[in-house]
């Protein structure tokens, strides 16, 4: 081992050391949720947490499956304030989870198997730098797919990449089409990565993993390059051109394929990739057909639409729902207030749905939507949801005095990386 190797680990292991003590001596609470799991929180949300995470050992034992050994020895989760900016951050052992997981229907855990797939893919092998980044977020969210597949089946992965896909869409509408931010390689040179940050190097990166999953041979075959591939690379930081390479080495017998792929359009160009995979629709179809009813839906139809709408509905397939109509031109307010009739959106509680609804509506430019919109905004720091739902509230002539008002009470309480990024968006920088 390397003295730089050696210096990493002591700084690691103090660390490590360092956050045990800190959790007992601030957060008392904790649940143990399996055999090398505990789950700790503050004590109004500690019961809730480990019911919310109980599928972490399920999910651990599926992602050694898939990817080879855990050599991390505990995982730990660590749920905090509801200004933590990021819905987790993977810490070796110890990751770090936002609140606004806390669905009560476990409905959100993908971001706990997205964050543990991060033992492997970001812990275990990392990216040089950060031009890089989506070999440990493509990776990670290809990986946390693979484990909800396994154990939800394969319609339900197919499902939540096509929800990606969708995420990728929004990313793209919003940063615009030419943005070489949005290239799944960007050239970060003058560029605080903080700022360069979205869901392109993630969905981007997840969706060029897929497509050579279909063109290679499929999932089975696909994953034997994934753990080779993390066996190869073990402990190093590596860049897009190692890991091109290792695939071309990898799959020898196909290098006629691969040729065919356009990588300098899927590295190098901005906006949406040059191939878009093949998903199995069967879960989307449902959202797809009811998204089309309210777009099509003239005021004279919507007395058409009730609750039974969504009486087989899962909670992601509601997030899919919101996220399609998103994508299309605003909805007539009086549709947005037909829809809170019958479907009461204002009363859920999960952050994926009520975050999405609340975006339509202002979209929609409803008043009423307003407050509960600044509330969201404020009452949590993720990043992925208050941006999103400042900008629009900016982009609300009506509204856009009281957004930046509001933003300037609540910014000392915020984390510095969402102060500064929603200060951008609002033209408030300092």
């Amino acid at each position: 081992m390397s003295t730089f190797k050696c210096m990493l680990s002591e700084l690691v292991s103090h660390i490590i050391i360092s956050s045990s003590w800190c959790l007992h001596s601030i957060f008392t609470f904790n649940r143990k949720i399996g055999p090398r799991t505990l789950v700790w929180a503050e004590k109004e949300l500690v019961d809730k947490s480990a019911y919310e995470f109980a599928e972490a050992e399920a999910m651990l034992k599926t992602a050694e499956d898939l990817s080879g050994p855990y050599v991390w020895g505990q995982y730990d989760l660590l749920v905090l304030p509801p200004s933590f900016p990021y819905g987790g951050m993977e810490n070796p052992c110890l990751t770090f989870v936002t609140p606004t997981l806390l669905a009560g229907d476990r409905s959100l855990s993908n971001v706990i198997a997205h964050e543990i797939s991060h033992s492997w893919t970001g812990n275990l092998v990392t990216n040089k730098t950060w031009e890089h980044f989506w070999l440990n977020e493509g990776h990670t969210v290809y990986l946390e797919r693979r484990i909800g597949g396994q154990l939800f089946g394969e319609q339900f992965r197919h499902f939540q990449a096509l929800g990606g896909w969708r995420e990728l869409q929004n990313t793209i509408n919003t940063l615009g089409d030419k943005n070489p931010v949005t290239n799944l390689v960007p050239n970060l040179s003058e560029i605080d990565p903080d700022v360069a940050y979205s869901s392109v190097p993630y969905e981007k990166g997840f969706a060029l993993l897929f497509y050579l999953e279909q063109l290679l041979g499929g999932p089975d075959v696909f994953i034997g390059f994934l753990k080779a591939y993390i066996q190869q690379f073990a402990y190093k930081s590596i860049v897009t051109e190692d890991w091109k390479k290792f695939l071309y080495s990898y799959f020898k017998d196909k290098v006629d394929v691969l040729d065919k792929v356009d990588w300098n359009s899927w590295f190098h160009a901005p906006g949406m990739p040059p191939v878009k995979p093949t998903y199995d629709m069967t879960l989307a179809n449902a959202c797809v057909a009811l998204s089309q009813r309210w777009i099509k839906a003239k005021e004279s139809d919507l007395g058409s639409f009730s609750s039974a709408d969504l009486k087989e509905m899962s909670s992601h397939q509601l997030i899919e729902f919101l996220a399609l109509l998103l994508l299309e031109a605003p909805l007539p307010v009086s549709h947005v207030q037909r829809m809170q009739q019958v479907y009461d959106f204002n009363a859920i509680n999960n952050s994926e749905i009520r975050f999405r609804w609340l975006r339509l509506c202002i979209k929609s430019k409803w008043e009423e939507a307003i407050p509960l919109a600044l509330k969201m905004a404020t009452d949590q720091g993720r990043l992925k949801f208050t941006r999103p739902l400042f900008r629009d509230l900016y982009g609300f002539d009506k509204c856009r005095d009281l957004a930046v008002k509001t933003f300037l009470e609540h910014r000392a309480s915020m984390h510095p990386v969402t102060s500064m990024l929603v200060g951008k968006d609002l033209k408030q920088d300092q």
